[in-house]
């Protein structure tokens, strides 16, 4: 037996025991009569205790000979401590050491395993099996799990049925590049790895399961950032003979249930507010609303004052930051830097302040009068000690770049706090996107969305006006799901394919195994899909992904650990009929 109890369990309840205990070495403390050693295993931390009036020499010396990160096993008696330690839930005892066994060695580690390391990222993702023994990240895991869990009881009691859809899949053309692995037994054919399962959950409610669901891993060989990663996990559900309504409810109810058991969060509210709205209000489709700071589109108070920067613009538009009007000049100054770096485009940006005692100060008070700038405030919303914000140009560039700065503004201002949660539906997305470049529209979910029944006729005359029964869920400023009423009959699927550019041959060659289904009596469906790793980091009060996968991959999509990917062997590409033009 390696051990009787956990280092995480031990208090003065087991008090004269005689116990068994393994784990890591943590730190080591020898004060020459007297040595103490932390030992952690996933479970937490035990102090064990060597004294030399109690302890044999030979032991004592066998004790200084560890190190950190050795594995060892001890037997010793539970003694209440005559310092104790509040934060340690074993805090109250320690273990007066009899025997130790060393079972392995170890290296000294490159960086400390301690909550606040001294590895950076690279260092860590290198050695990442060393990081996890770290508590943050170790919590971090058990965190995933805890939500992975209460997502499958909730889905499996509300009747969903998980389902295996396969990995090795037909490489489509719509949405992010494949991931392609060429097939041995098939020369000069290939699979691709699913983006997600998405034709294969409606065959499966063209199948008749009715509700299905999946926690599946989906692939995107797309441009990186520090919330995506190249493989990612979806929370992967359909279910069949309903409307978005239906839709929606459910899966309230899923985030609802979520935020009370993992967060003890109880959320009633779920506004819901149409593409067009928060493109207008937020500047994007994904507004964080757990502060204010809406838009305010100033053209009709703006324009014709003899300022080129506003007279020449198609949007002058502005919100208010909160509490900023005594900002100096060099923090405005600060704010009009952010806004002209490369990441967020700007020329400039114009602000006003509304002092607290009613009266204004700008930096257009050449061009506005004090009665102007008290309108745009009124416009804006704003309170006395705001700061105005505006910027102009071309509509939707400015709404982009405004959002970017409310955003900012919020993080400098700690308005977005990662205890509070603010759930929105956001509905009524386009259907379809003008892509200038290929001349043709794209799907702005995928092919397989349905339009608004309302819009169905427009499909022939305007296209660009029909709205998507599509929706995504926002939690404090990120999509952390999305999905749609999809199309389920063969018609109006091939009208789609039309739309987007595909001949009769090739949608037939692409798609038509989920079209011929659809002759065989489709019932009509809809679904949406949460991304886990998102979703996790939100309830964990983070917003990057990284350090709740186990193993992730750098920003070039690398695993660093294992040095992947890799060249292979000139056998393998042979098998595979391939041929690389790489040295």
């Amino acid at each position: 037996m390696y051990r009787s109890h956990t280092n995480g369990e031990l208090n003065l309840s087991h008090q004269n025991q005689e116990i068994t205990l393994s784990g890591w070495v943590q730190k080591i403390r020898d004060k020459g009569f007297m040595i103490w050693i932390d030992l952690r295993d996933r479970y937490g931390i035990t102090q064990l205790v060597l004294d030399a009036d109690r302890t044999p020499a030979e032991l004592m010396e066998q004790a200084r000979q560890l190190g950190r990160e050795y594995v060892i096993q001890i037997t010793g008696k539970v003694i209440e401590r005559e310092s104790k330690n509040a934060h340690l839930p074993t805090g109250e005892i320690e273990v007066l050491v009899h025997d130790l066994k060393v079972l392995n060695k170890a290296k000294t580690p490159p960086f400390t395993i301690e909550d606040h390391t001294d590895g950076g990222d690279e260092l860590r993702m290198q050695y990442r099996y060393l990081d996890i023994r770290r508590k943050p990240v170790r919590e971090n895991l058990i965190f995933r799990h805890k939500v992975s869990m209460e997502v499958r009881k909730y889905l499996s009691d509300q009747g969903f049925i998980d389902v295996e859809t396969p990995y090795l899949i037909k490489s489509t053309p719509e949405g992010a590049r494949d991931f392609v692995v060429p097939s041995r037994m098939n020369q000069g054919q290939f699979y691709a790895l699913p983006q997600s399962p998405q034709t294969f959950k409606q065959l499966l409610m063209v199948a008749g399961m009715d509700k299905y669901f999946q926690l599946v891993k989906c692939f995107r060989d797309e441009d990186l950032r520090a919330d995506r990663q190249p493989e990612f996990t979806q929370i992967d559900c359909e279910m069949a003979f309903v409307e978005q309504e239906d839709i929606l409810n459910t899966f309230e109810g899923l985030t609802k249930h979520l935020l009370l058991e993992i967060n003890g969060v109880q959320v009633d509210k779920f506004p819901r507010m149409t593409y067009e709205e928060a493109m207008k209000t937020y500047g994007n489709d994904k507004p964080d609303i757990r502060f204010d700071m809406k838009f305010g589109e100033l053209n009709d108070l703006a324009q014709n004052k003899g300022f080129g920067v506003f007279d020449n613009a198609e949007l002058v538009v502005g919100i208010a930051a909160p509490g900023c009007a005594g900002y100096s000049r060099k923090q405005t100054d600060k704010l009009i830097d952010f806004v002209k770096r490369p990441q967020v485009g700007a020329q400039g940006l114009i602000w006003a302040k509304y002092n607290e005692d009613g009266t204004f100060k700008s930096s257009v008070d050449k061009f506005f009068s004090a009665d102007d700038l008290a309108l745009w405030a009124k416009r804006l919303q704003a309170n006395k000690g705001d700061l105005l914000l505006i910027m102009a140009g071309d509509a939707d560039k400015t709404r982009t770049q405004l959002s970017v700065l409310r955003m900012h503004l919020a993080e400098e201002l700690g308005l977005r706090k990662p205890d509070e949660f603010a759930p929105l539906w956001v509905v009524d997305f386009p259907l379809l996107e003008w892509d200038e470049e290929t001349n043709r529209y794209h799907a702005m979910h995928h092919p397989f969305t349905s339009p608004k029944p309302e819009d169905m006729h427009l499909l022939d005359t305007d296209p660009g006006k029909v709205r998507a029964n599509a929706y995504d869920m926002v939690l404090n400023g990120n999509e952390i799901g999305g999905g749609s009423i999809r199309i389920h009959d063969r018609e109006t699927q091939s009208k789609m394919f039309d739309l987007l550019g595909f001949t009769k041959e090739e949608a037939q060659a692409q798609f038509g195994f989920l079209m011929n289904a659809f002759e065989y009596g489709a019932p009509p469906h809809g679904g949406l899909a949460f991304g886990l790793d998102r979703l996790v980091a939100i309830l964990g009060g983070q917003e990057t992904i990284r350090d709740f996968i186990a193993f992730p991959k750098n920003n070039s999509g690398r695993d660093v650990m294992i040095d992947a990917p890799s060249v292979i062997d000139k056998t393998q590409l042979e098998e595979l009929h391939l041929k690389t033009t790489l040295k």
